[in-house]
Order: C-alpha cells, then structure tokens, then sequence
C-alpha cells in the first residue's frame, strides 16, 4: 500500500444528509478540520451540510473524501470520487458499515486531522462499469440485471469474451467484484472473494433450474448479459440503484472499469477479522458475547 500525500489541506465531505445523526457527525468533522487548517467542501446537492464548506472550496479538489453515513453513502460517493481521481475515507452511521474504515463511536474520529496529516494507507479495488446502448454506468460492488414488473422466470443470456455460455431462466443476473462479493453476491448464493484475487463473480438469481451455480471470472473477462424475451423487460441495476430499462432481446456489457475505488485506510485492512465483525463469520450461534 501506498500513502495519502497531502497536497493542498482541503477534504470533501459526502454526508446521509437524510439523517440527524450523520449530519450531526458531519458538523463535529469539519469543525476538527478546520480547526486544524483545513479547508472544507460539501458534495454539490447536499443542501443538509452547506454551510459546513469553505467559501470558494470545491470538492473535485479536495484531496480526500469523507463519508459520513452507512455503505450506501459511500458507494453513492464512490462513483464520483473515482471519476475525479480522489481516495475515500468512510465514517459509517448507518447499520452495517462492511465497507467504512471507522464507526461512529470509534474515539480516533476526533484525530482524523492528525491521521490524515500523518499520511493514510491507500486500498486500490476494482470496480465494474456496465455498458447500455449508448451511456456507460458505474459500480462498485455489483452490476444486476433484473426482470421487470413480470411475475414469471425470464431466460437470461449470458456470454463471457464474446462466447455463449448459458441461457438461464432465472430473475436476473449478478455480476460482483471481490468488493461487492460480501454484499448483494453473497445473499444470491455466491462465493466470497478475498480482495486480493482479481476476479469478478456471477451469480443468477432464483434460477429456475436445478443445476445452475455461480462463476468465478478472471476480471480482464467481458460479460454480456441479455434479456432473452420478446415480451418482458428488464432493469440495470448498479450498486443498488434501477439506472436504465432494459429492451427485449438487448444486451449489457460488463467489465473492469479503468478506474480503481481508493480507499484510505488507518491501517492495513485484515480482510477476515473484518468478515468475523462484521457479517459473524466463524462465530458459533451460541457465542452471544462476541
């Protein structure tokens, strides 16, 4: 891993502005910054934490994202951070929190200026970029392709590097990165992918088909997913988010984007004990102390 290089003393904040408590977080954050030099910028839209910025700070030149809020915040704060080149540290106040670096009573909050002047680690993840027609969308954790307002299974055509590899009738298709493996992956059936394979993972869901399995790729593969009907449509869904509808018997592209996710780091991120906390891996149901 490399370290965070401070340039120019200016973060951006990217805040659930729909919540008391990530608000309230948020204002401590930037009154410790500014205290220690910093200038502040809020995410265009956030009317919640305007006032919070710095007259004339622009979040495409911080160099470093906050977010203060749960996963979704961050992942919402991922696509444009990535696009402009800039790391993400995230503060969760949410309920999960897998993907933030620190929770909101965790007492090193109150040092994230000293932190971050002290140099944070940098985490390089991949993420996906999912081609429709003419636009290109991006994620993080996952790319799906869903079946519309149709009660019955759609066939779903699937190809990898331009080879047809199944047709599955199924309710959609997911396509995760190792990032994403932990999340929406993981319940449809998945394997978990340690962030340090570079591999994408596909996974139906529901099959309606008793021999149908995820796939582990190699994340230089090109996925096509299409909606093999003639009168069902379907949705691309990106990290959660229904972005475009998709027409029968049309395709999306998938594959790497050429944008890694930075994300800053107190230290380096042990993979499993973050699996243990988080989601219980390997603690018994009878550990009810842990």
């Amino acid at each position: 891993m490399i370290k965070l290089a401070v340039g120019r003393k200016l973060i951006a904040l990217y805040v659930d502005v729909a919540r008391d408590t990530a608000r309230a977080l948020a204002r401590e954050i930037a009154s410790s910054f500014r205290t220690h030099g910093y200038e502040i910028a809020t995410w265009k839209g956030q009317q919640g934490v305007a006032e919070l910025a710095t007259n004339g700070a622009q979040a495409e030149d911080a160099m470093l994202f906050i977010t203060v809020g749960g996963d979704g915040t961050l992942l919402r704060a991922a696509r444009v951070a990535t696009a402009i080149g800039v790391p993400l540290l995230g503060i969760n106040t949410g309920r999960l929190g897998f993907l933030t670096e620190l929770d909101d009573s965790d007492p090193r909050i109150a040092q994230s200026p000293q932190l971050v002047d002290a140099g944070l680690l940098i985490d390089e993840r991949t993420a996906l970029e999912a081609v429709y027609g003419e636009r290109t969308y991006f994620a993080l954790n996952d790319v799906v392709v869903r079946k519309g307002d149709v009660s019955r299974v759609v066939p779903f055509g699937l190809s990898l590097d331009n080879e047809h590899i199944a047709d599955i009738p199924a309710d959609g298709i997911c396509i995760a990165t190792a990032t994403g493996s932990t999340a929406y992956f993981l319940s449809a059936g998945g394997s978990i992918i340690s962030p340090r394979v570079d591999a994408f993972g596909i996974s139906p869901l529901l099959p309606h088909t008793l021999f149908s399995r995820p796939l582990i790729v190699p994340a230089t593969s090109e996925i096509g997913v299409s909606c093999d009907s003639e009168v069902a449509h379907a949705h691309l869904e990106c990290d959660g988010d229904v972005l475009a509808e998709i027409g029968p018997n049309t395709r999306v592209d998938v594959r790497r984007n050429p944008k890694s996710v930075r994300f800053a780091r107190l230290s380096p991120l042990r993979f499993f004990e973050r699996l243990e906390e988080k989601l219980r891996w390997g603690v018994s149901i009878r550990a009810v102390n842990r």
